[in-house]
């Protein structure tokens, strides 16, 4: 238990007063030997026991009394789950707010999504424990921004959920610096998340220079982490994966794959009425859902022919959690398809050239191009959808053009060249090749999403199926996507706010790898990196929610979309977006669709050597999380009270019944001296 003002505690050992008063109050008394004494003690020998008793239940209750009015005053506070508080009154109070789309999940049977049942628990709980300052840091803030009060939660529409995940050791870092920045006093920072893995990224070597960013302030920080790890198990998601408009002789079609996920534990099978909405026309289809996923791949959607470019929705009925029953996607006629090869070696760049010049689907023009380094000064890189670069990172003049094109969404694979020398691209830099005597297998590799995921079919790539005898090892903080059998990396994924930066540590040469015998893996990396470059160029283009536009958002207008959602924040909100020409569907980052909890372990760890509190909520649940329970204490003082007062008082003299005789004037005299003898007990019990 810990109190709003523990400076009021000092006054505890004022609970000894009523002893103190008592062992003065004896020593007013002497005590006087007389005769008749010792046969008033004699008789009284029976009660003293019991006056003792009384006497020490007394100074007990007058005790208890006087703490529980100290308690009182100290406004103790408790809470149903866990002691949350540090004590006392924090400087400052940083509040992390996860907006992620899983955090709209809701309780089961209440209609109160995690967003909002955290937002009122924080609001409710800062309110009461007061602070001097209060800071806001958000899914989609830049930085920290100070707010009016606790209350503010309840009403700022920059508290409403989005579409992206949060970067939970981003929103740390910005706390970190408000408080180097401002010199914040003590500090508290609230954390309210329901503790997804995307969210956290645990395995980010960023937490390590956190935990040690916060350990060397000279300000007393404490962590505080409401959390919502609940998962439901009736959620449904829906996802479209490709959209194509197809030209038939005398219409038009739109084909729409998508995806639709439920909990991994259901094997039962379901309908599912899927709507489909093309710039306000709906149909509707119902499917079957056996099991926990489901794949549908190109429905006909029947289009007018000179409707070139539109947008359109798919959903599907409200479940637990609203945010991902709806998506939104837009479409265009077919761009061509066209990949940048910068090699030195035109023996390795030719299957490269083969990959990315056969197109997947016959209305779509690929084509492919080979230069060298010298060359790029001359290259249009508004129609270049994917770069494959063989040759030693590039720096200075070179890294300029390629790192605008990235920022712009464009595609980039760097493969080993036979010489990596010393250069670093994006803080990542190619160290010494690595001969093996024997092939070495792949061993593992990301199936579930990215660049080698599944086929919509469920089959997965035939990765393991590569064999490696030469590689080149890579140094600086990506993601791996496939490792070999001896722990190495293979396929690397270097995580960027746009656009997407690949890595393979060998070649398609014949002395270095099976990526050219065994062509599907190299073909399906090529092409859908390609698909992915492609997707950014022209007139429409599907956005990861969060992912930062060429457009800035306050030029867009939203089509359609949430009406509560700001200007500003367009680019982090799910719906249809018009620039000009251009057309923009905003959709959740994907991996919001099988997003697991966080390990309790790992969390933990996260913040080893911090002062970390941690206390588990339930969407739907408005207990307080931590109440004033200071009423207690003054009941059980006014209980005491009473049961002092009931003991101080004086022992009622039963009376003698009437029996109707006439009384002898013996009994008179014998009860005369009774009383007489009564009242001399009586005050020397009160003497002793």
């Amino acid at each position: 238990m810990t109190f709003l003002q523990p400076l009021l505690l000092a006054a505890l050992p004022l609970i000894a007063l009523p002893v103190i008063i008592h062992l003065i109050n004896q020593r007013r008394y002497q005590s006087v030997r007389w005769g008749a004494m010792m046969f008033l003690l004699a008789a009284n020998r029976m009660s003293r026991g019991y006056a003792r008793l009384r006497q020490i239940l007394i100074l007990i209750f007058r005790t208890l009394a006087i703490a529980g009015l100290i308690f009182a005053v100290s406004r103790p506070l408790a809470s149903g789950w866990l002691g949350l508080t540090a004590g006392g009154q924090a400087d400052t109070t940083i509040i992390l707010l996860d907006r992620s789309p899983s955090m709209l999940e809701q309780g089961a049977g209440t209609g109160v999504s995690k967003l909002q049942a955290g937002r009122e628990q924080l609001a409710s709980t800062l309110e009461m424990l007061g602070s001097d300052r209060w800071v806001l840091v958000q899914t989609t803030s830049e930085g920290a921004v100070e707010i009016k009060s606790p209350d503010s939660l309840r009403k700022l529409p920059s508290t409403e959920a989005v579409g992206t995940s949060s970067d939970l050791p981003a929103m740390l870092e910005h706390a970190r610096d408000y408080i180097q920045a401002n010199n914040a006093g003590q500090t508290e920072v609230w954390i309210c998340s329901d503790i997804r893995e995307n969210d956290w990224n645990a395995d980010s070597g960023r937490w390590q220079t956190i935990r040690d960013s916060f350990l060397e302030l000279p300000q007393s920080v404490r962590f505080h982490l409401l959390a919502y790890p609940t998962e439901a198990s009736s959620n449904t998601s829906i996802r479209v994966t490709s959209v194509r408009r197809f030209e038939t002789v005398d219409s038009a079609e739109l084909l729409v794959s998508l995806k639709v996920t439920r909990d991994a534990s259901k094997n039962d099978s379901i309908t599912l009425p899927v709507q489909f909405e093309i710039e306000g026309a709906r149909s509707e289809l119902t499917v079957a859902v056996d099991g926990p996923t489901l794949e549908l791949i190109d429905h006909r959607i029947p289009i007018e022919r000179s409707n070139d470019r539109g947008w359109g929705k798919v959903s599907i009925p409200a479940d637990s959690n609203s945010a991902d029953n709806d998506f939104y996607f837009v479409f265009d006629r077919p761009r061509k398809r066209h990949t940048l090869i910068v090699s030195n070696d035109p023996q390795t760049a030719i299957p490269l050239e083969l990959a990315a010049s056969i197109s997947p689907d016959p209305a779509v023009e690929c084509s492919a191009e080979t230069l060298s380094e010298e060359q790029l000064a001359a290259v249009d890189w508004e129609t270049v959808s994917l770069v494959l670069w063989h040759a030693p990172l590039p720096d200075g003049k070179t890294g300029k053009p390629l790192t605008d094109y990235i920022d712009r969404g464009g595609q980039v694979v760097f493969l080993p060249p036979r010489q990596p020398g010393s250069a670093e691209f994006m803080k990542v830099s190619w160290n010494s090749w690595t001969d093996e005597q024997t092939p070495i297998p792949v061993e593992t590799w990301r199936g579930d999403q990215g660049i080698l995921a599944n086929s919509q079919s469920g089959a997965a790539l035939p990765v393991g199926e590569l064999q490696v005898r030469r590689f080149c090892e890579l140094t600086g903080e990506v993601t791996p996507l496939a490792r070999l059998r001896n722990g190495k990396t293979l396929f690397a994924h270097l995580p960027t706010t746009r656009g997407g930066v690949y890595f393979c540590t060998t070649t398609p040469d014949l002395r270095d790898s099976t990526l050219t015998t065994n062509g599907v893996v190299l073909y399906v990396f090529i092409q859908r990196a390609l698909a992915a470059g492609a997707a950014v160029l022209g007139q429409t283009q599907h956005l990861a929610a969060g992912a930062a536009a060429v457009e800035q958002p306050l030029d867009w207008k939203q089509i359609v979309g949430p009406e509560d959602a700001l200007s500003t924040d367009y680019a982090h909100h799910n719906g249809i977006y018009s620039a000009g020409e251009k057309l923009f569907a905003v959709n959740r980052v994907s991996a919001e669709d099988q997003s697991r909890v966080l390990d309790d372990d790992r969390l933990a760890g996260l913040f080893q050597g911090l002062s970390f509190n941690r206390v588990d909520d339930q969407a739907g649940s408005f207990e307080g999380l931590i109440q004033e329970v200071w009423r207690m204490f003054l009941v059980a003082m006014l209980i005491a009270l009473i049961v002092e007062a009931a003991l101080c008082m004086p022992r009622q003299i039963p009376k003698v019944e009437d029996t109707g005789f006439p009384r002898r004037q013996s009994d008179k005299e014998a009860d005369s001296t009774t009383d007489r003898t009564t009242a001399i007990t009586q005050s020397a019990t009160n003497t002793i």
